[in-house]
């Protein structure tokens, strides 16, 4: 049998095996002692940052995260932010470089429009020229050096409209004014002798811009009226023409059968 080999005795300091000369590090030089506490102190740190990072780690990927960045979200992560929304609210991606982060909003940010589906609700961004949309094809707002038309942003404002500087949107060159009042109610031309006639009103347009040379349009409108009434000097058309014979209608009749002859009256 191989005889034993004798332990080396443990430090009282630190209660790790002994490393100096004599056999303790205590009894080490203060040099020798120095330049082997520095490289475990180090390992000693380096270990403890590791777990607390992997702590943080764990307390962080969370499956249901309702604080700080993981509000509203049912799934979330420290790295890409939240992937998986509560219901009725809508996913924002937010990309810095090659990086994206998702947020969980109530209503999309400006720039992008909300799209509901049925496993998510992402916002979606609006167009290279939009401010703000409703939907991929019809902006609200264009951006600057853009104006708005029918729902498309456009450099320039197509031809029969203006460009309104104040609302960056394209108007006709026409303004509608408010309506008249309605015309005297009348029938060929006369306000009396008919029961039915015509009234109108008008609504002048004037240039944007208050510009003399324009030609707009003027538009109007008519309805039918009564008019009920005769003109002077003529009958009521529902008046009976003369009452020469003002006796009953049954003595009439009986003035008219045929007489027979040797009867006398």
């Amino acid at each position: 049998m191989r005889p034993a080999r004798p332990q080396q005795p443990l430090c009282p300091p630190c209660r790790r095996r002994a490393v100096g000369p004599s056999g303790c590090l205590g009894s080490a030089s203060p040099d020798q002692a120095a330049q082997m506490r520095a490289p475990l102190c180090l390992l000693l740190l380096v270990a403890h940052a590791v777990d607390t990072l992997a702590l943080n780690r764990r307390k962080k990927q969370v499956g249901t995260g309702l604080g700080g960045n993981c509000t509203g979200c049912i799934i979330c992560s420290e790295e890409n932010g939240c992937s998986t929304c509560q219901q009725r609210l809508f996913l924002f991606i937010h990309r810095e470089g090659i990086r994206q982060y998702g947020k969980c909003l109530h209503d999309c940010p400006p720039g992008y429009f909300g799209i509901r589906g049925q496993e998510v609700n992402r916002c979606k961004k609006c167009g290279a020229t939009c401010e703000s949309c409703f939907s991929q094809d019809f902006c609200i707002r264009c951006k600057r050096q853009f104006y708005l038309y029918k729902g498309k942003c456009l450099p320039t404002c197509p031809p029969g409209t203006l460009a309104h500087q104040n609302t960056r949107e394209c108007q006709g060159e026409c303004e509608l004014g408010p309506w008249g009042s309605w015309s005297p109610c009348t029938h060929n031309r006369k306000t009396c002798s008919s029961a039915w006639g015509l009234e109108t009103r008008v609504r002048e347009a004037g240039r944007a811009g208050h510009e003399e040379t324009a030609t707009c349009q003027v538009l109007s409108e008519s309805r039918k009226c009564p008019i009920q009434r005769p003109c002077p000097g003529e009958r009521n058309p529902g008046q009976k023409k003369g009452r020469k014979d003002q006796r009953p209608r049954k003595d009439r009749k009986l003035d008219m059968r045929p007489r027979q002859p040797g009867l006398q009256p």
